[in-house]
């Protein structure tokens, strides 16, 4: 479980306006935490495209292995056990991890 990998997760349970139920989410935690933490920093992944600022759009490709095109929800992150973390979908790319950090900045600093 890797940076920039792609995983079903099981987000349930979640209150308010939190993503929930069983999705996908990508891994932005650096590699040293998530080889030795068991948690992991992620960002849901959504087929509904709002197009927010500071999301990330992905077209679904052979890397990603996505079932349709998506959007990286930066403004939902959210720190998860492994227990949660069930199967390896894709991954995203380093541009795509650039975006996100930037999208993650923004949203901070506004």
């Amino acid at each position: 479980m890797k940076q920039k990998d792609i995983y079903w997760a099981n987000l349930d349970p979640a209150q308010g306006r939190k993503q929930q139920g069983k999705r996908p989410v990508v891994i932005i935690s650096g590699n040293a935490m998530n080889n030795n933490l068991g948690i992991f920093i992620t960002c849901p992944i959504s087929t509904k495209v709002k197009n927010y600022a500071g999301c990330v759009r992905l077209k679904k490709n052979k890397v990603n292995n996505l079932r349709q095109d998506s959007e990286i929800i930066t403004f939902q992150i959210r720190t998860v056990s492994k227990k949660r973390l069930t199967k390896k979908i894709g991954e995203i790319t380093d541009e795509e991890l650039r975006q996100i950090f930037h999208g993650l900045s923004d949203t901070l600093t506004y």
